[in-house]
């Protein structure tokens, strides 16, 4: 008897979403957006100044966006890297050559070569690493279930 009560991952979803979570990684390296930058333009106003204690100045504003960011890329990246190294090697070694190198993407057909494995063997691995990533990342994906009428 089939047991209809346990939920199913929807791999190729799951996969989607894994993937995702490594190209955000990706830019995180390689990008900061530029309204974090300070303004080195001069700007004027014919409104006086007021005394608050808000902050109006755009570098202030740019620093503590700044601080934000890298609090919140430090995170991610951390977050990606420990659930990373919890991988089998042969796992860790294609998401790292696949997904993670900060200047360049890997190709299946090179990392395949370097790692010695045929294309159906490398695919399974990759598959299984992704999934297992999924389910450390906590980002699996469930199939929807259908209630069936008694």
């Amino acid at each position: 008897m089939k047991n209809d009560y346990l939920p199913r991952i929807n791999a190729k979803a799951t996969k989607k979403r894994v993937e995702k979570a490594l190209f955000k990684y990706r830019d995180y390296l390689i990008t900061i957006p530029n309204y974090l930058m300070p303004n080195v333009t001069a700007s004027y106003s014919i409104v006086p100044p007021s005394n608050t204690n808000a902050f109006h100045s755009s570098t202030e504003n740019a620093a503590i966006e700044r601080i934000q960011y890298e609090q919140e890329r430090s995170s991610y990246l951390s977050w990606i890297h420990d659930a990373v190294n919890s991988l089998k090697d042969d796992e860790r070694q294609i998401i790292i050559k696949k997904y993670l190198l900060h200047n360049e993407c890997g190709y299946d057909r090179e990392i395949m070569m370097d790692l010695g494995v045929g294309k159906t063997k490398y695919y399974e691995i990759k598959g299984e690493g992704l999934l297992r990533l999924a389910f450390v990342l906590k980002i699996e994906v469930y199939k929807k279930s259908e209630v069936k009428a008694s």
